[in-house]
């Protein structure tokens, strides 16, 4: 991975500590050792970037979400859309990594401006492996 590709911060935002866990430990087996903060809800990551306020003006640049949609006090479509109908925010790649796998939500993420979705398969190994391959895609995506 180049220096430009190690610059980008990832923020997880995943509200149970065993995925959290699972998701960073088999990204780095993958080989992505970018700075990675973690959020167990989505109110928080929402502040960390607007700030609590909502209105500060922070570095929107060099960031790649992972985002889970069952999230407390604000879930992942409400993060989404925050994100994506903000035009500081706006470009700032996502990518939907839950559990659940219905058409319907799927659909509305896409609607609602997310760069790609993944499900997270309930196996364990199957849910590592999904998630080291997520890594090797990370390896090559290139953010705004």
């Amino acid at each position: 991975m180049d220096n430009k590709a190690q610059e980008i911060t990832i923020l997880m935002v995943e509200d149970d500590p065993g995925h959290a866990a699972l998701i960073e430990r088999n990204l780095r087996r993958a080989g992505i050792m970018n700075e990675l903060k973690h959020f167990d809800n989505g109110r928080k990551v929402i502040d960390h970037l607007f700030g609590v306020n909502g209105d500060e003006t922070g570095t929107y640049s060099a960031l790649l979400i992972l985002l889970d949609l069952n999230l407390p006090e604000m879930d992942g479509f409400q993060v989404l859309h925050r994100i994506k109908s903000d035009e500081r925010t706006k470009l700032i790649p996502i990518i939907i990594l839950t559990t659940t796998d219905n058409p319907k939500e799927i659909e509305r993420c896409y609607e609602l401006g997310c760069n790609v979705y993944v499900s997270k398969p309930v196996e364990y190994e199957n849910f590592a492996e999904s998630i080291r391959k997520l890594g090797l895609m990370l390896a090559v995506v290139k953010v705004p």
